[in-house]
């Protein structure tokens, strides 16, 4: 789905938060004369293309959208929106990225990809399954996941070890104001611990965290997003429990250089990740020669 703009917009950074080491989240204020009116609203699952000349481009996911988020992201007097990217330092764009701040000046392209199918979840219970980085993509959905008439939502998210856990803070707001129910994990073996004084830390691999769950497979969806061995693993313990693939929605990560599905870069088997996802359905990508999913 191209439904973004092609010429990069110049965007402010309102501010940083530091999530855990090597990833930070931007919030940025589009400038001169991107508005919603010219450009689409982004969905929860889309991402943009960021950069700086002569550096280059990367696409980032979004974490945080004007919908959903409560006052602080209402329209400004400009009727501009502000929206966020949590990005881990992880190569030329990005390492370069990392080193700005408040009040400094990049550049963006988008919004750009198919997001999550938020219009199957009315109804259904939705089963987030997040490893890493993947929780940042994930991020809208929760905090939209009430207007999202869901039965309820479920949370399981893994990482390295317990400083790897990002969004900390925010884990007992969803509980609270969501009524989100929480898993973690991490792999590094080590003493048990807990977030907000009651999420409690486990070790070992998201499986563990799946198997026990009870499924109701007919009226379960589920949203993976993490390393592809992880999403591999995860959706096949679904799928032993019953779940068809269809119903459980995976978003792969390809090198995206143009967003409009014309360099090729992305390509998956029939599809481009930056056009026909990154968002897809399990049974779209299971089996095919390069991917391990």
């Amino acid at each position: 789905m191209i439904n973004g703009s092609l010429a990069p917009v110049k965007a402010v950074i309102t501010d940083v938060r530091q999530e855990s080491p090597g990833v930070k989240t931007f919030t940025i204020e589009p400038a001169g004369t991107f508005t919603m009116e010219t450009h689409p609203m982004a969905k929860p699952g889309q991402f943009n293309m960021l950069g700086y000349p002569g550096v280059g481009e990367a696409p980032i996911s979004f974490s945080v959208l004007p919908s959903g988020e409560g006052k602080k992201n209402k329209k400004d007097k400009k009727g501009k929106k502000i929206f966020g990217h949590t990005v881990r330092t992880a190569g030329r764009v990005t390492g370069f990225l990392s080193q700005f701040g408040r009040g400094d000046e990049l550049f963006l392209r988008g919004p750009f990809g198919r997001g999550w199918p938020l219009e199957e979840v009315m109804g259904k219970h939705l089963l987030l399954i997040t490893g890493g980085l993947g929780l940042a993509p994930l991020r809208p959905v929760i905090e939209m996941a009430r207007s999202l008439a869901p039965i309820e939502v479920t949370l399981l998210h893994g990482a390295r070890g317990p400083e790897d856990i990002i969004f900390k803070t925010e884990f007992a707001r969803w509980q609270r104001v969501g009524a989100v129910k929480i898993g973690l994990t991490v792999d590094n073996p080590g003493q048990e611990q807990e977030i907000a004084g009651d999420i409690k830390i486990h070790s070992g691999l998201i499986t563990e965290l799946i198997r026990p769950l009870r499924i109701e497979p007919a009226q379960t969806i589920a949203f993976i997003c993490g390393p592809e061995i992880m999403m591999r693993f995860s959706a096949r313990e679904l799928m032993l429990k019953g779940m068809s693939g269809s119903a459980i929605h995976v978003s792969v990560e390809r090198r995206m250089k143009c967003g409009t599905g014309h360099c090729g870069h992305c390509q998956i088997g029939p599809w481009f990740t930056c056009k026909d996802g990154p968002v897809f359905a399990y049974d779209q990508l299971k089996g095919l020669p390069d991917v391990i999913l």
